[in-house]
């Protein structure tokens, strides 16, 4: 099959991971350089001070990207880059970086794809409540004006949030993430919600500022349940459970985008987490509920669901020896398939996958190349899958592979490589694996060559 003619072929990354430059030039300090001097917090007590040094190297990384012939590029900006304190001053060494790289990518014929927060918040603001905070949405929608006054006559593709699902879950109520905490479910459950208002006012700030028409949206975690057949019983119970909220953790969809899209928190989850919810006016809703023009999400796998004997959703177990990356997550192709038809069907919203891919076992071989087949082998799967998906009529804007390069993988340190291009992060030389060869024929092809 040949993709639609306008599916947006991309690559991505996140500020912390690659930047490095993490107290150069007038930036200040984040949770995560907070986090990353956690004794025991991250492996090998790694952290992101240098990273790939990309604040340096952009341009030979963008050459890079221009080689694999990517189309779009989906960065983000750390906010304490920008604005040291979190608000007030601005830095304009920090905006002349994000000025820089965006002209770069630009004249590479790569459109840039801007996520405004991938979880490197202000130490600054942190120390002032953070999320808990709630001025934190206003402070949000303060940066988001600095940002969008500087670049939105070159940018028009935009996402406000990263992943709440995990800043907030693993960040804040399991401590697991930066910023380390392990609060009640009711603090986690009002951060959550000055997230859900400071992507209200962050849309909101686009739409009325930017300089050049933008398309809007936020990228959760695809939550992506699974039919274990392809009975019509079977499929009904993954897209129920796909749209449920069963457990008091944030791992879900509709807790997210429910308020978004609707209007509204989803009737299950409010009878579940019962006190712990936090109160709302309609004025939040309508301030959290602002139209959006596509909807994004990371999915790198999903959990089978089948119908039970009455009917209702029951999880099926993996198989055994089921295949998985070096994570270990399991490869399950079938998940960009599902996971884009379900919320196509629920939303009518083009649907943009920002984040795909696998963690695999990556070093440079005897002939000085670095072989990585199982890449090759996992993103040709999915990407036939969501090819089907599109064959099916779900409109399917565009695919971002995670990552463009080796990074720091936040608590994982520098142990797993997500990457197309190798990073040696003690000379911090650059090398396309075979999968970015592999995936530029993808592009020039416009998919036709994969399998399917």
């Amino acid at each position: 099959m040949e993709f639609p003619r306008s599916f947006v072929w991309g690559a991505a990354a996140a500020s912390y991971q690659v930047e490095g430059a993490a107290f150069l030039d007038g930036k200040a300090a984040s949770v995560w350089d907070m986090f990353c001097r956690k004794p025991g917090a991250i492996r090998n007590g790694e952290n992101g001070d240098v990273a790939c040094d990309h604040y340096h190297r952009f341009k030979e990384d963008v050459a890079l990207m221009k080689q694999i012939g990517l189309k779009a590029y989906r960065l983000s900006i750390a906010w304490p880059r920008l604005i040291p304190a979190g608000t007030g001053k601005v830095n304009p060494k920090g905006l002349a970086f994000y000025e820089a790289l965006v002209d770069e990518l630009l004249s590479a014929g790569i459109q840039p794809y801007v996520t405004l927060f991938h979880w490197d918040f202000p130490y600054e603001l942190y120390l002032r409540g953070g999320w808990l905070n709630p001025g934190s949405p206003d402070w949000f929608a303060e940066y988001t004006q600095v940002v969008v006054d500087r670049l939105s006559d070159r940018v028009q593709h935009w996402m406000t949030l990263n992943e709440p699902q995990c800043f907030i879950g693993s960040g804040h109520k399991d401590g697991e993430d930066a910023p380390g905490d392990r609060l009640g479910l009711s603090e986690c459950l009002l951060a959550a919600q000055h997230a859900l208002l400071a992507h209200g006012k962050a849309v909101q700030v686009i739409r009325s500022s930017a300089r050049r028409a933008p398309a809007v949206g936020i990228a959760p975690v695809g939550v992506t349940y699974l039919p274990a057949t392809d009975s019509p019983a079977d499929i009904a119970a993954a897209r129920q459970v796909m749209f449920a909220v069963s457990r008091k953790d944030f791992w879900n969809n509709t807790w997210w985008t429910d308020p978004i899209f609707f209007k509204r928190y989803p009737e299950d989850g409010l009878a579940l987490f019962g006190d712990a919810a936090p109160a709302y006016t309609d004025r939040d809703m309508e301030t959290i509920g602002q139209p959006l023009d596509f909807y994004a999400a990371n999915i790198y796998n999903g959990y089978y669901v089948r119908a039970g004997v009455d009917g209702k959703p029951e999880p099926t177990p993996y198989p055994t020896g089921m295949a998985h990356t070096a994570y270990p997550w399991p490869v399950t192709p079938q998940a960009l398939y599902w996971g884009p038809r379900f919320f196509w069907e629920r939303h009518h919203l083009p649907v943009l996958i920002t984040e795909n891919g696998l963690a695999n076992a990556d070093w440079v071989a005897l002939d000085g190349l670095v072989h990585d087949p199982q890449r090759i082998d996992f993103t040709a799967r999915y990407l036939a899958a969501l090819g089907q998906a599109i064959r099916d009529g779900v409109e399917v804007a565009g695919y971002f592979h995670w990552a463009v390069m080796d990074n720091f993988e936040w608590t994982y340190g520098y142990l797993l490589r997500f990457g197309m291009i190798y990073v040696d992060f003690n000379t911090q030389q650059r090398l396309l694996k075979d999968s970015a060869h592999w995936y530029a024929t993808v592009i020039a092809s416009n998919g036709s060559n994969l399998p399917g």
